[in-house]
């Protein structure tokens, strides 16, 4: 139970289980908008469990000496799930303000009695990430990372900059992550179109899949399904997230500072 309420907290993070290394990094990251906020809930069927705020900062950071968009992740339990297991995680990104790469990631764990603090510094000129020691800001380790890579909050972003339209329906799209001291490479698969109901009303949707690696921990390959909106916002409505303990969902609760209108249908 404790690693599942783990992982609501990184709910976001789920939305960027997919990939392999990208072939050309994103030149412009326009699905990134200073002051933009969306916050979402982590459910088991009707009971709340969990909330997530991805927060973009009105004003660009400066980080390994280049402008970035920094963001935000908060996730949290509430209501009875926070009775029985208390967690609070933070994970902040620095994404450069050229090209749609973490220049920094900064990660907060708390966990029922269990902490930790994570900063990791990304040399992309040398394809390797710095973790360091938060006390005494010195290097602890270095690990290699392909070129293109995304950490989960950047990749949340990478995600949203793709363009579903010129996929047909089974083509999947590759991306890489670093997380925890490793290289995540999965492939997204386009499953198709899908209006859903939202408490906003409804909303088309490109249905993604990130096909996922054999694990005790989920139901199977496809056990993560995501809906993003198709309008120019292309944000992540839903998620639903198919365990060997049970089922989750996360759906899209406030939203404010888009850069345009969400589009919804009749």
């Amino acid at each position: 139970m404790k690693k599942v309420l783990g992982l609501l907290g990184l709910g976001i993070a789920l939305m960027s289980f997919m990939g392999l290394q990208q072939e050309s990094s994103i030149e412009n990251p326009s699905s990134i908008v200073r002051g933009e906020r969306i916050e979402y809930r982590v459910h088991y069927g009707f009971v709340n469990a969990a909330e997530a705020v991805v927060d973009v900062d009105d004003k660009f950071q400066m980080a390994n000496g280049r402008p970035c968009y920094k963001v935000v992740v908060q996730g949290r339990t509430t209501g009875m799930t926070d009775w029985v297991t208390r967690v609070r995680d933070t994970w902040a990104s620095h994404i450069d303000s050229e090209k749609l790469l973490p220049q920094q990631f900064y990660m907060k764990k708390q966990e029922g009695n269990y902490r930790a603090e994570e900063k990791i510094v990304f040399d992309h000129n040398q394809n390797k990430a710095m973790s360091y020691e938060l006390i005494d800001d010195k290097e602890r380790n270095a690990y290699p990372i392909p070129e293109g890579i995304q950490d989960v909050v950047s990749s949340y972003y990478y995600v949203r900059a793709m363009d579903f339209n010129k996929l047909k329906v089974g083509e999947s799209l590759p991306l890489s992550f670093f997380f925890d001291k490793k290289v995540y490479n999965m492939r997204l698969k386009f499953v198709g179109k899908e209006v859903i109901k939202t408490k906003f009303g409804k909303i088309e949707t490109f249905k993604i899949i990130p096909m996922l690696p054999q694990n005790n921990f989920f139901q199977d390959a496809e056990s993560v399904k995501i809906w993003i909106s198709n309008d120019n916002n292309k944000i992540p409505i839903r998620v639903e997230i198919g365990l060997k303990i049970g089922a989750l969902a996360l759906d899209i609760k406030q939203f404010s500072g888009l850069k345009n209108e969400l589009a919804f249908k009749e």
